[in-house]
């Protein structure tokens, strides 16, 4: 079977030949940071309205975490264009990270549409390097779609603690390999995962993020696997949930 993937994943890079060409020029990288931004935001909003409830609901207890002054502290790593910012409760101090500065624009129409919070900063870095951030400095972190396209996942989930209060939590959403290793899903990711992170920013489709999380020892997991109601069978797989610190 490997060597089957493998003549699959060759054939699959023939084609792709001219993007990676582009991309070893750095072209197409430079083309995508300032692509990628449109994208997302039109992806985003398809995707709010097909996981809404799944965001409803495990957004729900955000209120829960507020610090010791009840001003709730929010940091989301890989903000992106803010679609995230109709599910934070009203009046919390929302810091916006992310490596891509690009998306600004957008992040500022969202931010105008949901006057509900208070926006602190927009920080320009990379989740698993976000040393302006202080130890201890959040009572929540949250971050969805995120670390597929991160080379160092357990370093972000090292950041993210650091960066937690004791008891503060951990929200994500993410798309993760199929766990079912025979499936057809699981067998056209790996086929296709070259060409994936190569067409969609680095973006991976074969990350076991959840078996990190686990990894990371955090006094509470509450995580789940569900099958995502999107129309890209290949990112279908999910984990969603929190950690506590």
């Amino acid at each position: 079977m490997s060597v089957i993937i493998f003549l699959l994943q060759l054939i699959a890079a023939v084609i792709m030949l001219p993007l990676h060409i582009l991309h070893y020029l750095g072209i197409w990288d430079s083309f995508m940071k300032k692509y990628f931004p449109h994208f997302i935001s039109k992806f985003c909003e398809t995707y709010n309205k097909l996981m809404n409830d799944q965001k409803r609901s495990l957004f729900s207890n955000i209120p829960n975490f507020s610090g010791p002054t009840k001003q709730l502290r929010l940091l989301e790593i890989g903000c992106g264009s803010g679609a995230n910012f109709r599910y934070y409760p009203r009046g919390c101090n929302v810091t916006c990270l992310d490596i891509n500065p690009n998306f600004q624009r957008f992040l500022s129409k969202n931010q105008a549409e949901n006057d509900h919070l208070t926006y602190e900063s927009f920080v320009v870095a990379s989740a698993d390097n976000m040393m302006s951030i202080g130890d201890g400095s959040m009572d929540v972190v949250v971050c969805t779609l995120l670390v597929c396209s991160v080379p160092n996942i357990p370093a972000v989930v090292k950041e993210v603690k650091r960066v937690l209060r004791p008891g503060g939590a951990f929200y994500f959403i993410e798309h993760v390999a199929d766990v079912n290793e025979s499936s057809w899903i699981s067998f056209f990711q790996k086929v296709l995962n070259p060409s994936w992170k190569l067409i969609f920013d680095g973006c991976s489709i074969r990350n076991t993020t959840w078996k990190d999380l686990e990894n990371a020892k955090f006094s509470e997991l509450n995580l789940r696997h569900i099958t995502a109601p999107i129309s890209m069978t290949l990112a279908k797989p999910h984990i969603i949930g929190y950690a506590v610190k």
